[in-house]
């Protein structure tokens, strides 16, 4: 199933998205993180009403307000290793064997076609980054890396727009990567039954029209099972929990000269399966 949150005549609503992607049809359920925790999607979806035009609604993102930060891996994949030790030598030159782990905050998720925030007079190295996100759809304690796809809820994409330069001054990822607007997640979710566990899927980011970046996420250094199995051997993870498995190379920092962000630029983050998440620099 591929679900969305949408507006309709000002209402905020959770529905199941048509085979074709043209229509939606109304779940009885207030959002979506109630969906989630509810652990009951199949006699829910049962109840989808009819179905309205998708032309008829407004996309949101999928999940508009986690309950709590993003939980992100940094360099996970191992060509964007390389790239990074090539931007900052000092911060990434060294080999990596553990997972590197951050929180992103999310007032607000950017919805697909919205803008993202530039943040003039305060970002001057505006960057995007295509990730693959998990959605955790159980509690997690002491998960076993072959048990992991037991506790996926779904997919979807994040773009996890980062301010290069405010990362840099302050020395640490969460200011620079936690401004508002900075979270465009969507088109929708995919149900864990829908993709083969682990996933092994093609993700790209263009901007303009131009493939920036192009990898699978079966590249990823930390696995999904990895990752889940080392985070819950110490804390529990709730359900509707996002986890961001890192980006590939690509990004505009890793261009020589850099290619960052403007004003009008078109950003399109494509997940196979799932869709494209398109933004707009604001």
């Amino acid at each position: 199933m591929k679900l969305v949150t949408y507006l309709q005549n000002g209402m905020e609503r959770v529905g199941l998205l048509s085979g074709d992607g043209s229509a939606v049809r109304p779940l009885p359920c207030p959002d979506m993180n109630a969906l989630i925790e509810s652990g009951d999607l199949g006699r829910i979806a049962a109840q989808a009403g009819e179905e309205l035009s998708l032309e008829a609604v407004t996309l949101l993102a999928p999940i508009p307000r986690p309950r709590q930060d993003i939980i992100c891996l940094g360099m996970n994949y191992r060509a964007h290793l390389e790239e990074a030790a090539g931007y900052d030598a000092e911060a990434f030159a060294k080999e990596r064997p553990t997972a590197v782990y951050f929180s992103k905050r999310v007032t607000e998720a950017v919805p697909p076609e919205g803008v993202i925030q530039s943040h003039r007079g305060l970002v001057e190295r505006l960057d995007y980054e295509a990730e693959l996100a998990v959605i955790l759809g159980r509690t997690a304690r002491s998960v076993k890396a072959a048990e992991a796809g037991e506790y996926i809820f779904g997919y979807t994409i994040v773009n996890d727009v980062s301010a290069r330069d405010v990362q840099t001054g302050h020395k640490q990822w969460y200011f620079g990567k936690s401004l508002d607007g900075f979270t465009p997640m969507g088109p929708c979710i995919v149900t864990a039954d829908e993709i083969p566990f682990p996933p092994a899927l093609d993700i790209s980011a263009k901007v303009n029209g131009e493939t920036r970046q192009e990898a699978n996420t079966a590249l990823l250094i930390n696995s999904i099972g990895e990752v889940l199995e080392e985070l819950t051997a110490g804390m529990t993870l709730l359900p509707g929990t996002i986890i961001a498995t890192g980006t590939p190379a690509g990004v505009g920092m890793g261009f020589d000269p850099p290619k960052f962000l403007r004003p009008g630029d078109v950003v399109e983050c494509e997940v196979e399966g799932i869709g494209v998440l398109r933004n707009t620099v604001g």
